[in-house]
C-alpha cells in the first residue's frame, strides 16, 4: 500500500471523526467512534469503519449515519483538499465483540483447566 494512501486514509478519518463531534448534533451519535478508513487503490471509495458503545443502537445509527453520508461527505469536501472525495460507505466494526468473544472462551478455558487440577 502506497504511503499516499495510508495518509488519505489518516486525514479522512480524523475529519470524519470531528464531523461526527462538532458538525451532528444528534445525541445517538455521541457513542460513535470512527475506527478505521480504507481506501481503494483508485481513491474513489473510501469503507468507513465505526463503532457504537451501545449494542442496542447499533441498527439504528446505521441508518441515520447512511442516511446523512451525503452530508458527511460535503463537509469532508470543503475540510480537505484533494482532487475527488472519495464515496462513503460506512461498516460497523465488530471487533471488539469479537474481542470480548475471545476473551470469554479462554477465561472459561482457564476457569474448566482450574477445577479439573483441584
Amino acid at each position: 500500500m502506497s504511503h499516499r494512501i495510508d495518509k488519505v486514509e489518516h486525514l479522512i478519518k480524523e475529519e470524519i471523526s470531528l464531523i461526527f463531534l462538532y458538525k451532528l448534533n444528534d445525541p445517538s451519535f455521541s457513542f460513535v467512534t470512527i475506527t478505521s478508513v480504507k481506501l481503494s487503490a483508485d481513491l474513489k471509495i473510501a469503507k468507513v469503519y465505526f463503532s457504537v458503545l451501545e449494542k442496542n443502537d447499533r441498527e439504528k445509527v446505521m441508518k441515520k449515519i447512511s442516511s446523512i453520508s451525503g452530508f458527511i461527505r460535503s463537509e469532508l469536501a470543503s475540510r480537505i483538499r484533494i482532487r475527488f472525495v472519495p464515496e462513503l460507505k460506512f461498516f460497523l466494526d465488530d471487533t471488539l465483540d469479537y474481542v470480548e468473544k475471545i476473551e470469554g472462551l479462554i477465561k472459561k478455558m482457564h476457569e474448566d483447566d482450574n477445577k479439573g487440577n483441584n
